[in-house]
C-alpha cells in the first residue's frame, strides 16, 4: 500500500462518515452521508432508492464483482446491487457458520474472477476484514497491539497480491485504497470502534493511484462520500446523486475546496439506548453534538484532547446548527432479521438496547462499561479475565442479554451449570436473538445426563432459528445418546444436508445407525467420513475403531 501511495495521491486527512463496517460503505458506495442512504448501523438495509456506484457502472457496459470478507456486508444489507458477482459466502466449520473469512480466500476469489474478466472493462471491489477484531489468534497471548500490527502486515500482502495478479493490466487500472474505519485501543477511553466520533476510528487511508498518476499528497480534509463520485468522473460515469464531490482536481495537483463534512454514529442509541453522536468538522474547528457537546480545534489539536466548548459557546451553536442540517438525533431503523441480529451480535454489534429512553445518557459517562462490552465481545479474552469482565459488565447492566449469555456459557463450560442456566435463562428473558442460548442450556442438561430437557431446548432453539446444523446436529445427538437413535437419525441427517462436511454430525449419524442395529448403513457412514477426514485428523482412531466394530 506504501508503493502505490508513492505512485498516486494519497489523501492524508480522509475521513468515514460512521465508524461503523456497513454504514461506512455505503457512503463509499453511494456517495451520499448516512442519512441520505438509510444503512445507520450494521444490520440495517441500504434503501433500495439509493443509486449505487456499482448500478451505474454495469450500465455503463463494466463487468461488476465483488468479493467481500465479513457478514456486515451480506448482500442481505443491499450493497449487492449493481454487481453481477457479489462473493459473500462466509465458511462453514463442525456446522457452524462464520462471520468472517481470511482474506486470502477474499482475494484468491477476485483474481479467479479478474482472469475471466480480463479483457472487459471491470469494476472489482475486493473486501478484507484484517485487521478487525480479535486480531490474530488470541491464545497466543501475544500482545494485543501486535496482533494488529500482524494483521495490517497480512491486509497489506493480500492487496500486493491482487496488484500482481493485474499483470499487464495494472498501468491502465484505476486503483483506490481506503479503510471504512478507524480502531481504538484505549484513546478517550474506547476499545476497537463504533461507538464514538473521534478521529481515532474516523480518519482512514485514501490512495488513489494507477492510470500514470503522479505522487501526491493532499492535506485538505475529505470524505468517502468522495471515493463514488471520483470514480464515476474518471470513468466518465453519469447519474451520480451524491453527497460528496469528485477529487479529480487535486489528482491532478490543484487544490481540494474546504467543505463541512459530517460523521456520525448511532451505535451508542441502538445498542445501547444512549444518546447518539453526530459531529461536523470545518475550517480546523470540529464539533461533536452529544448531552455534553464537545468542540475541539484539531488544526491544533488532532487527538482531541482539549475540548473548547465552555469557552466558544457562539461557535458550538452556529456547528450545532450545522449537525441539525445533516440528520436529527432520531431514527427509526430495524436490523433486517434475527439471523442478522444474532450474527451481529457474535461480532460485537447490537447490543439491543432500549431506543425509548427520554433522556438518554452522553456516552462519555458509559465508556468504561462500553470498552468493557467491547473487551467481552471482541473475542480478545479467555478464561477468569473474561468472566471478570462479563460479572462487571452485568453489575451495571444486569439486563445485557449478549453478556449473559455469554457468562452462561463461561460458567457451562467451567462445570457450574445451575449457574450457567439463571444467566442463559436471563439472557432469554431480555430477547436475545438467535440459537446460541438453547445450545448452552441443551449442554447443561446433556452433562447431566438429562436429554429429554437438553431435546426440549434444542427443539426450541430450532424454532428460534431454523435450519440451524449445529442444532440439529446436537438435537440428534442427545436423542441417540437418550435412547432414541431412530429419532435422531432424522436430525443428523438434515444437519449433514446443510453442511456435508460437518464431521462430529456424521459420526453421531454412525454411532446412531450402530445403536439401532443397522451395520451397513453404520459401516457406509464411517468408512465416508474416513475418505474424507485429513490423513492426521486426530479423529481418525476413533472413527477407524467404529467401521471396523460394524464390519
Amino acid at each position: 500500500m506504501d508503493a502505490l501511495a508513492r505512485r498516486g495521491t494519497r489523501f492524508d486527512r480522509a475521513y468515514a462518515t460512521a465508524p461503523i463496517t456497513l454504514t461506512s460503505h455505503a457512503s463509499i458506495m453511494s456517495g451520499r452521508y448516512p442519512a441520505g442512504h438509510g444503512a445507520r448501523h450494521n444490520g440495517i438495509r441500504v434503501d433500495s432508492s439509493t443509486p449505487l456506484l456499482a448500478e451505474l457502472v454495469a450500465r455503463s457496459g463494466f463487468a461488476t464483482g465483488a468479493f467481500v470478507a465479513a457478514f456486515p456486508l451480506d448482500r442481505r444489507f443491499g450493497l449487492d446491487r449493481g454487481f453481477q458477482t457479489y462473493g459473500d459466502r462466509m465458511p462453514r466449520v463442525a456446522g457452524k457458520l462464520f462471520n468472517e473469512r481470511h482474506g486470502r480466500e477474499v482475494v484468491d476469489e477476485a483474481l479467479a474472477w479478474l482472469e475471466r474478466n480480463r479483457t472487459n472493462r471491470f469494476f472489482l471491489w475486493v473486501h478484507l476484514f484484517e485487521p478487525h477484531a480479535p486480531y490474530g489468534l488470541p491464545r497466543l497471548a501475544s500482545p494485543v497491539q501486535q496482533r494488529y500490527d500482524y494483521e495490517v502486515e497480512e491486509a497489506d500482502h493480500q492487496v500486493g497480491r491482487l496488484l500482481e495478479g493485474l499483470g499487464t493490466a495494472r498501468e491502465s487500472t484505476m486503483i483506490v485504497v481506503t479503510g471504512d474505519h478507524g480502531e481504538a485501543f484505549g484513546e478517550h477511553g474506547e476499545i476497537t470502534h463504533s461507538l464514538f466520533v473521534y478521529d481515532t476510528t474516523l480518519r482512514v487511508p485514501l490512495i488513489i493511484g494507477g492510470l500514470g498518476f503522479t505522487a501526491r499528497v493532499s492535506s485538505t480534509p475529505v470524505s468517502l462520500i468522495d471515493v463514488a463520485p471520483t470514480i464515476a468522473g474518471l470513468l466518465g460515469v453519469t447519474g451520480m446523486d451524491a453527497d460528496g464531490i469528485d477529487l479529480r482536481p487535486a489528482l491532478g495537483g490543484d487544490a481540494v475546496p474546504e467543505r463541512t463534512l459530517y460523521a456520525e454514529s448511532f451505535a451508542p442509541l441502538l445498542d445501547f439506548g444512549w444518546s447518539p453522536l453526530r459531529s461536523v468538522r470545518t475550517s480546523g474547528w470540529k464539533f461533536i453534538d452529544a448531552p455534553r457537546p464537545e468542540l475541539y480545534q484539531t488544526s491544533g489539536d488532532a487527538d482531541e484532547t482539549r475540548d473548547l466548548a465552555a469557552s466558544e459557546p457562539q461557535r458550538v451553536a452556529a456547528m450545532r446548527a450545522d449537525v441539525s442540517r445533516y440528520s436529527p438525533a432520531t431514527m427509526d431503523a430495524k436490523v433486517v432479521d434475527r439471523d442478522a441480529q444474532s450474527r451481529l451480535q457474535s461480532l460485537g454489534y447490537v447490543g439491543g438496547g432500549s431506543r425509548a429512553a427520554a433522556n438518554r445518557a452522553d456516552p462519555k459517562d458509559r465508556r468504561e462499561l462500553a470498552a468493557d462490552i467491547a473487551r467481552a465481545t471482541s473475542g480478545d479474552l479467555i478464561g477468569p479475565e473474561l468472566e471478570a469482565v462479563l460479572r462487571r459488565i452485568l453489575a451495571v447492566d444486569p439486563r445485557n442479554p449478549q453478556v449473559n449469555m455469554r457468562l452462561g456459557f463461561v460458567r457451562g463450560e467451567a462445570g457450574h451449570c445451575p449457574e450457567a442456566l439463571k444467566y442463559f435463562e436471563a439472557a432469554i428473558a431480555s430477547g436475545i436473538p438467535g440459537a446460541d442460548v438453547y445450545l448452552g442450556i441443551a449442554a447443561c442438561h446433556a452433562r447431566w445426563k438429562q436429554f429429554d430437557e437438553a431435546a426440549r431446548a434444542l427443539r426450541e432453539g430450532d424454532r428460534v432459528e431454523p435450519g440451524n446444523p449445529v442444532v440439529l446436529a446436537n438435537l440428534g445427538i442427545v436423542l441417540s445418546d437418550g435412547g432414541r437413535p431412530a429419532e435422531g437419525v432424522p436430525a443428523l441427517q438434515k444437519a449433514l444436508a446443510i453442511d456435508p462436511d460437518f464431521h462430529e454430525a456424521r459420526f453421531n449419524l454412525a454411532i446412531a445407525y450402530a445403536r439401532m442395529g443397522n451395520r451397513a448403513d453404520a459401516a457406509r457412514e464411517a468408512a465416508y467420513l474416513l475418505r474424507r477426514l485429513p490423513a492426521d485428523a486426530p479423529q481418525r482412531p476413533e472413527v477407524d475403531r467404529l467401521l471396523k466394530a460394524v464390519q
